[in-house]
């Protein structure tokens, strides 16, 4: 399985709570991620997610005039965003053991230089 780019893990995030009309999809995404997609990248995801089965076409309607094209996860993309989640777990817990034996080492190094000093 590929990793999800940044879009699409942000996407079906948002779909996570629950169907959403597109703006408020790149709302809760700019919310989420701290970065807002444009709407055509937003909705060139959506369609590519559609054709991977992971989110579904799920109504429209006609709000102050506009209309809105609501979206929703599949079972498909249930399953893919919490793939992903679990992914992303493993590589944090990777970078922070790796974190913790740096800043094990570098708190031993001065005692190792001093040590090997007193030895010179």
């Amino acid at each position: 399985m590929t990793t999800l780019g940044d879009t699409a893990f942000w996407i079906l995030t948002a779909l996570a709570d629950g169907r959403r009309h597109g703006y408020a999809i790149l709302r809760d995404v700019a919310d989420s991620s701290g970065v807002a997609p444009k709407a055509t990248t937003l909705y060139a995801s959506l369609e590519r997610l559609e054709q991977q089965g992971l989110v579904r076409a799920d109504g429209d309607e006609i709000v102050d005039g506009r209309a809105r094209r609501y979206f929703a996860l599949t079972d498909a993309g249930i399953l893919r965003l919490e793939a992903q989640a679990a992914e992303f777990e493993g590589r944090a817990r990777a970078a922070r053991a790796a974190l913790v034996r740096t800043a094990l080492a570098r708190t031993a190094m001065p005692r190792l230089t001093q040590a090997t000093a007193a030895w010179a």
